[in-house]
């Protein structure tokens, strides 16, 4: 049976991306979600309360089961966001149940999904690439995979299915078995 081949974005080609992202709001948002794996929409579901830097998590309210999953997040994105926040410290609303992501132009709203896509796109055409939002949930499955000091599990825990598609080649590489064609494409 043909697999295919997960869409994990090159660290090169990150590292240009990453670099022409204008605002540390843009840098928080591409950190959490290399190394969470969380998908674009589930991020900005994020309240103002579901960011816990001293425990490194950062509270997603998951698609299809709308439950609420707290994920492991990298230190740097947690200082991406702080820096963010003292930048915009009174230019959002405060409150714990409010979004955690906002638009940086006045009148503040609420960051949607179309907007954040619209960014990445501009960040892409700037560095001369064609990464997409998605592809930085298969770099994050990837990363974790081949992190040795994270057991796989909590690299598969960490995404929706038990086993999907980005997670399932990294799996298949450190003995695994051949599950690289388990679970639809996400």
């Amino acid at each position: 049976m043909p697999t295919r081949v997960p869409r994990s974005v090159p660290d090169e080609e990150f590292n240009e991306i990453f670099a022409r992202l204008p605002s540390h709001r843009d840098r928080a948002l591409v950190a959490f979600y290399v190394s969470t794996g969380a998908r674009a929409s589930e991020l900005l579901s994020t309240w103002q309360a579901g960011a816990d830097p001293g425990r490194q998590l950062i509270s997603v309210v998951r698609k299809g089961t709308g439950e609420v999953q707290e994920l492991p997040a990298s230190t740097d994105a947690f200082v991406w966001l702080r820096l963010h926040q003292l930048e915009m410290d009174d230019a959002i609303p405060r409150g714990r149940r409010l979004p955690l992501w906002w638009t940086l132009r006045s009148p503040s709203r609420p960051l949607t999904y179309h907007a954040v896509h619209r960014m990445f796109e501009r960040a892409n055409a700037q560095a001369g690439t064609s990464a997409t939002l998605h592809a930085l949930r298969h770099t994050a499955a990837y990363r974790m995979a081949e992190d040795p000091s994270l057991p796989l599990t909590d690299a598969i825990r960490a995404r929706t299915r038990s086993v999907d598609h980005a997670t399932a080649l990294p799996h298949a590489s450190r003995g695994g078995g051949d599950s690289a064609a388990v679970g639809p494409p996400c």
